[in-house]
């Protein structure tokens, strides 16, 4: 947002009696929240709003000298100084620069927290407005469901894309890229998404439950967490479905964890974040051996990194230059990134790219926008097409292709991956 005008924030927050149910306060129709374990925090109403075009890492920067603008010009009265406390932002930014949908920041008029037993209500005004009242809770709308059906990649599509990436990496393009399916169904208009948050924070309770935009999802994967100095981050990669019965689950778990094909994935992930963290971060630390997480509907292998910050950088500026990961894009990123543009038949928008807040100190918590749908029409299709429906579309990718890949076994993880989502909208 070039110029000189930049708002001068006021910023106040107290603490409260923790609310039972966050999401109650959250707009029906356009939630804004950020959850996992039931505790986070929803906003309500829009104080400032900064769209972008494209993606990372330009746009990402240049948001990023913005807040640092308007944090240091803002009045800050935080007493409470718990993470997610005071200014505040929350994000979504796209995952491929060509993409017609921009990025957003939104500043809340109001922000309503829960953390460690404590409670808050955070009021952020311009200087020149009066203070916004307190929202109240409201109760949740008529109970909706929603099918999806095929998209623009269908299941023939999809695995004929997977052949394709086989091919380019056998031809030294690139040493591994992952390919997406979308998925597309409607919603009626005014239905109260809260309840798709609602079930997807309940079904998924460890994931970052988050409703950016009209971009509404259950991510696993933590891009970046920045908190008094620290720096972490977990990288999925490598997946497998749950077994079906006891003994089929640690068969899963133990097949996963001994896969090459899959610690293969999962160290080109895990060596694209510690490049993307050394310039920013010391003391970097990795676990030598990945873990299996589970999840309900997967198993995934996963790693935890940890380090302190070495330099001035904000939550904002290390999702510039994390993002795209290896897990979400391949090996090298360019190349993957060009491959994915020629394989996907679609606009990913913002799947696969980060999601998440950071406030007046720079510090935040960020994830990969997986398990996830958007609310709304496309960029390049016209809304008032749509009366009495409002469109949606669900994302989910494979396992990273790698030279071994089997295109049907790809497409069966992808099933697995929109379970999620399908589940919450039924």
């Amino acid at each position: 947002m070039p110029g000189p005008a930049l708002p001068r924030l006021v910023v106040e927050t107290r603490e409260t009696a923790p609310e039972p149910d966050l999401l109650a306060f959250a707009d029906p129709s356009d939630p804004l929240v950020w959850q996992r374990r039931g505790e986070g925090f929803v906003g309500i109403g829009e104080t400032l709003r900064v769209e972008r075009g494209g993606s990372l890492p330009a746009p990402a920067v240049d948001v990023a000298e913005l807040w640092r603008a308007l944090s240091a010009a803002a009045e800050i009265d935080d007493p409470v100084a718990l993470p997610g406390t005071g200014l505040l932002a929350l994000g979504s930014f796209p995952f491929d620069p060509a993409s017609a949908r921009p990025g957003v920041l939104t500043v809340p008029r109001t922000i309503i927290g829960r953390r460690g037993g404590r409670g808050w209500v955070t009021r952020i005004r311009r200087a020149d407005e009066p203070w916004p009242e307190t929202p109240r809770a409201t109760g949740y709308g008529p109970h909706w469901s929603a099918a999806l059906g095929p998209g623009a990649q269908t299941a023939d599509r999809y695995q004929d894309a997977v052949r394709r990436a086989i091919e380019a990496i056998a031809a030294g393009r690139a040493s591994k890229v992952v390919v997406a399916r979308d998925l597309v169904g409607s919603v009626p208009v005014g239905a109260d998404l809260r309840r798709f948050v609602r079930a997807l924070a309940s079904d998924y309770p460890d994931t970052w439950a988050f409703a950016v935009d009209g971009l509404i999802g259950a991510s696993p994967e933590t891009l970046v967490t920045v908190s008094a100095g620290t720096v972490t981050a977990r990288v999925l990669a490598g997946t497998a479905a749950r077994g079906a019965d006891p003994d089929a689950d640690v068969a899963a778990s133990a097949a996963l964890a001994t896969s090459t094909k899959d610690q293969d994935e999962h160290q080109f992930a895990v060596r694209s974040v510690l490049a993307a963290l050394g310039p920013h971060a010391r003391a970097l630390a990795a676990g030598e051996q990945p873990f299996t997480l589970k999840l309900p509907n997967v198993w995934h292998l996963a790693t935890d990194i940890e380090g302190e910050l070495a330099d001035d950088a904000s939550a904002l500026d290390l999702v510039a230059a994390l993002h795209p990961t290896a897990a979400v894009a391949g090996t090298p990123t360019a190349a993957a990134t060009e491959l994915i543009r020629a394989l996907e038949p679609f606009d990913r928008g913002r799947y696969a790219g980060p999601v998440g807040w950071i406030d007046g100190a720079g510090d935040g918590e960020w994830a990969i926008a997986l398990r996830c749908a958007q609310f709304g029409a496309p960029p390049s299709r016209r809304y008032a097409a749509y009366t009495a429906e409002t469109p949606l579309t669900a994302y989910a990718g494979g396992a990273g292709i790698v030279a071994g890949s089997d295109p049907e076994a790809e497409l069966l993880e992808t099933r697995v991956k929109f379970r999620p989502v399908i589940d919450a909208l039924a």
